[in-house]
């Protein structure tokens, strides 16, 4: 399946039905009087988030929706029936936006979620609604309400618990192959990995969501490689894993210009708790090792995440997923971060459960 995580549609709820002009006749009802019935409310459109979709692509081919049209109403006071609902069904996760892409109308997180986008037209009053005392014979009917058309984005920003960022070649895709059951396609070229990909990360008999995004390169944030909207699907996760290579040129820059692009994103990532490991450390010699551990500490302590008066950054982590050097340890820290940010959660969903 490919990865579609943005999609521009146009969209449209249902007209209502007309309302009908009619008379009674029949052969011994003296004065039969109106009997035009009203005419049916237009469909809906309605966003649905399902399970087992995390991708756009049914939006890739088909862009325009319409809702049913309400039934016009008919003879006998019978009114028409409503129009059937549009439902569009999106992963967990999805942002709607207005056509201007930065309105935001709902922001669909759970399953089960729904949201109105659209409401269809009212139907129109048939001739019997208009009877009156004084006027026992209406020649008049509504007609329907017209239905709501808009354009909007559809744009998804996958719900994972850690996310791997890190320049391209890092050992990302790698470590996610090895860490889980994902099959990433894993290469000796930069750019490898062209799109996010979620594995599920099984260890001490726990399980958490972990994203792999496309790598970042200096002035991603200005378009270049791939750019940096891939970010948007880190921005849920409560912990990253930056991965630097140990067999680069410098580990410390590459650190920095990661961050850099981090920060030139914002949205709060730059804040987000970290964890840094040094991949593919069987690449190297052990001076090697050192000399780079002693470069990503310098440029962690400066570049870092802003901690807490008297907290210390947490030292970097050696890591190889080919000889699994340190993996366990990884993934033991990356489930300690995500117990302390869901703890906050747990305490509201006690608190609101609890009855007198």
């Amino acid at each position: 399946m490919k990865f579609l995580d943005q999609a521009k549609i146009y969209i449209r709820s249902g007209n209502g039905g007309a309302g009908c002009v009619s008379f009674r006749r029949e052969k011994f009802i003296e004065f039969g009087g109106p009997d035009g019935g009203d005419g049916g409310r237009g469909g809906d459109v309605v966003a649905e988030c399902v399970q087992g979709l995390n991708t756009l692509i049914d939006y890739r081919f088909q862009q325009h929706f319409k809702a049913q049209t309400g039934v016009h109403g008919m003879g006998k006071n019978r009114a028409g029936a409503r129009g059937a609902d549009l439902v569009l069904k999106v992963p967990a996760g999805t942002q709607i936006f207005e056509e201007d892409n930065e309105t935001l109308i709902a922001d669909l997180t759970e399953i089960g979620q729904r949201v109105v986008l659209a409401k269809g037209g009212n139907g129109g009053f048939g001739n019997a609604h208009f009877q009156t005392s004084t006027n026992q014979a209406p020649r008049r009917a509504n007609p329907g309400q017209l239905g709501i058309e808009m354009t909007i984005w559809l744009r998804l920003k996958l719900i994972a618990d850690a996310g791997l960022i890190g320049l391209p070649n890092a050992g990302k895709s790698t470590f996610l192959a090895t860490v889980s059951a994902a099959k990433p396609k894993i290469a000796d070229y930069p750019f490898t990995t062209l799109h996010p990909g979620l594995g599920v990360v099984r260890n001490d008999g726990r399980e958490f969501v972990l994203a792999d995004i496309p790598g970042l390169i200096e002035g991603a944030h200005e378009g270049l490689g791939l750019g940096d909207r891939f970010l948007g699907h880190i921005e849920r996760c409560r912990v990253m894993l930056h991965l630097i290579d140990a067999a680069g040129d410098h580990a410390g820059k590459a650190y920095k210009t990661v961050r850099g692009e981090l920060e030139a994103y914002g949205q709060g990532l730059e804040a987000k708790p970290e964890i840094v490991a040094l991949s593919r450390v069987d690449t190297v010699d052990a001076e090697t090792l050192k000399k780079q551990m002693d470069r990503l500490k310098r440029a962690i302590k400066s570049s870092g995440p802003a901690l807490e008066d008297g907290e210390k950054p947490r030292a970097p982590i050696t890591l190889s997923s080919a000889t699994n050097t340190h993996v366990v340890e990884t993934l033991r820290a990356l489930q300690q971060v995500i117990d302390l940010a869901k703890e906050p959660e747990k305490r509201a969903a006690v608190e609101q459960d609890w009855r007198p």
